[in-house]
């Protein structure tokens, strides 16, 4: 499976509620990319939480991207990546 960093952005900020509710939201986004062999591996969210950076994986961009029409998130723009790591050379 290919990895994708997946920059998204939320003009008014993104809000996840540290409850049930915030749970079950996570859920309904992985079992909404599920639907289309598209794993969510973790995320990084800036200061002003108006960006996030995901780290996906899953069979093509154009995967990433029905996926996300499912599970109603904004794509901003998709990027193959590839590990590197200050082990790399050990």
């Amino acid at each position: 499976m290919t990895r994708y960093l997946v920059e998204r952005s939320f003009p008014e900020g993104l809000t996840i509620p540290t409850d049930d509710r915030g749970a079950k939201s996570c859920l309904n986004v992985v079992d909404g990319n599920a639907q289309h062999d598209v794993t969510w591996v973790h995320s990084y969210v800036s200061p002003d939480h108006k960006t996030t950076y995901c780290i996906y994986d899953g069979p093509s961009p154009e995967a990433i991207r029905s996926a996300a029409v499912t599970t109603g998130l904004p794509v901003t723009k998709i990027t193959e990546v590839r590990v590197l790591d200050p082990y790399f050379y050990h």
